[in-house]
Parts: structure tokens; sequence; C-alpha cells
């Protein structure tokens, strides 16, 4: 698969699956063997088995997930970088944001081999900045 079209799908199913919680589509776009990491200094989630504990422990701390954006991913090679946002309620409550980057290599398969992502939350709803994600 072309890495454009794979960053395309990665984005796109990601947005759809964060918005219902969905695990299993998530952990779908990821290679066997994959590497990924949630910050830069935790320890990788390894293999779909390490993806789909850290989506499971992500997503429960989100009581209702209200918006969630995926910018158009930039691609070069076999690696592509996006931009997200989402706002959501957490498990008391209160409304937080979350904005954040991703950087992801793919396989001929168009699989996910290895993410880093880079990401921040602080309480409260906020849009994204109009010039977000071009």
């Amino acid at each position: 698969m072309d890495p454009g079209e794979a960053a395309r799908r990665w984005a796109t199913t990601w947005t759809a699956a964060w918005q219902a919680h969905d695990v299993e589509a998530v952990v779908g776009l990821y290679a066997e063997n994959c590497v990924h990491r949630s910050t830069p200094f935790r320890p990788p989630h390894v293999g779909r088995h390490g993806v789909r504990e850290y989506i499971t422990t992500a997503f429960a701390d989100e009581h209702r997930v209200d918006d969630v954006w995926f910018g158009t991913p930039v691609v070069q090679g076999d690696r592509a970088c996006v931009e997200y946002w989402t706002r959501f309620h957490d498990k008391r409550g209160a409304a937080m944001t979350l904005a954040g980057c991703a950087i992801a290599r793919f396989d001929a398969d168009g699989l996910v081999t290895e993410v880093r992502d880079y990401w921040d939350v602080e309480e409260g709803h906020r849009p994204p900045p109009e010039e977000w994600a071009r």
C-alpha cells in the first residue's frame, strides 16, 4: 500500500475509532511486531497486544468524547506525521482538551510498524487554532 494512502487511512480510522472508543479498529492499523511510544519518556508498547493495552487504558480515562480531528498527514518515504486534537470529558466529568502529533512508519501492507506521539492535555474545552492542521 502506498504510504500516503496508509497515512490517510490511519488518520481516518483513528478519528472514527477515538470518537467511538473502538479499540480493535485502532489495533487493526498496527503490525504484529509494532513499537508504539505514547510519549517520549514512557516505555514503548510493543506488538498489537501492547497497543491494545495502551488504547484500552487511554479510552477508559475518557467518559465522553465530544470532538476528534486529525489533520492531513504529511508523508515522506514510508513515514507520516499527523496532528490531532480532541475534546472530551474525563471520568470525573471535567471538560478536557488533548492536542498532539504522531509520527508513524508503515510497512508494505500499510500497517504501522513504529509510532511516536507527542501530546499535551489540559482542563477545559479549547477549539483548535484557526490555522491548525494546514
